[in-house]
């Protein structure tokens, strides 16, 4: 169980209001973290923050909110977390947008300029923010959410898989540069999730059974289905990845 042990670690999350966030955050609070709620509305992280500390029976999260499109944003999201809670420990960059959906010559600039400030530079800002915390213990996990996207192309979500492979790109570079500074990054890629982001990829039974078919898993993925992988990363579990993408997304990809 110390593998996975988080007690006593401070765990900053984007996007985690609901979804996939919100599952990853409740499994990191779970194992004995304590874990920092942030989406742009206070009062859905609020609520979010108050469910695990009702569930847990004592106060084991805290709601901040954050737009991270904003520079200015994210750094009081970190200096509120310490201010709170403490040193940052764990960061997971959950947190992303796809505005546009369609062939990418048609994608506004705009569009294209959103896409790739909240989905890729928000990341390296934050990261780089909350490294000193990790720097000075000589351990951290940073985790950035990608997607099975990146590792193709799409006539319709063009530009949100570019973003997404920036995001492997942005990964092995933290990891080069933080590696000896005892700091692990590494990116969660997962398939079709059952969220509210994902809807128009399986809201209709046709589309339901189409991923199925071709899952060899046979479903879509369930936020909780991201827990897991959250915890192993962030935890001494997997003290010698970084670096690296991990499909979380039932063998899917694998059957391209």
């Amino acid at each position: 169980m110390k593998l996975f042990d988080l007690t006593g670690r401070v765990a900053l999350t984007t996007g985690s209001s609901k979804g996939m966030g919100l599952a990853m955050a409740n499994a990191l609070a779970d194992h004995g973290a304590k874990v920092v709620i942030s989406s742009r509305k206070l009062d859905q992280c609020e609520k979010a923050a108050n469910d695990i500390n009702e569930r847990l029976g004592e106060e084991r999260a805290i709601a901040i909110a954050c737009n991270i499109g904003y520079k200015e944003q994210l750094q009081n999201l970190v200096d509120e977390t310490r201010k709170q809670l403490g040193p940052i420990d764990i960061l997971l960059c959950n947190a992303g947008i796809n505005p546009f959906y369609g062939p990418s010559r048609d994608i506004p600039d705009e569009a294209f300029d959103k896409i790739m400030g909240s989905n890729v530079k928000s990341n390296h800002w934050l990261a780089h923010m909350v490294a000193p915390d990790m720097i000075e213990k000589q351990r951290g996990s940073i985790m950035i959410t990608s997607s099975t996207s990146a590792f193709s192309g799409s006539t319709t979500l063009g530009t949100y898989s570019i973003s997404k492979t920036a995001d492997l790109a942005l990964v092995r570079n933290l990891a080069l540069e933080y590696g000896k500074k005892g700091i692990r990054a590494n990116a969660i890629c997962p398939g079709v999730i059952k969220t509210d982001f994902a809807r128009a990829l399986w809201e209709s039974e046709e589309a339901q059974k189409a991923l199925n078919a071709r899952t060899p898993l046979g479903r879509i993925g369930e936020p909780e289905d991201l827990g897991g992988i959250a915890v192993f990363l962030g935890s001494d579990a997997s003290s010698y990845i970084t670096g690296q993408a991990i499909t979380v997304c039932g063998g899917n990809v694998m059957c391209r």
